[in-house]
């Protein structure tokens, strides 16, 4: 785990979720969230950084 993506992760989920998988479903996913509520976007966010989710 990178602590630049988690702390990206933290503060801009999208970013952080990007650097993790890339252009993929969990990317979007996590944009819809972020869009909804930060704090969901976040939790998404940590949760693919932490779990090393690839695309």
């Amino acid at each position: 785990m990178s602590i630049l993506n988690l702390i990206l992760a933290i503060f801009l989920p999208p970013i952080g979720a990007f650097l993790q998988v890339g252009l993929t479903k969990h990317f979007v996913i996590n944009i819809i969230l972020t869009c909804l509520g930060v704090f969901p976007g976040i939790i998404h966010a940590v949760w693919l950084v932490a779990t090393n989710q690839k695309g």
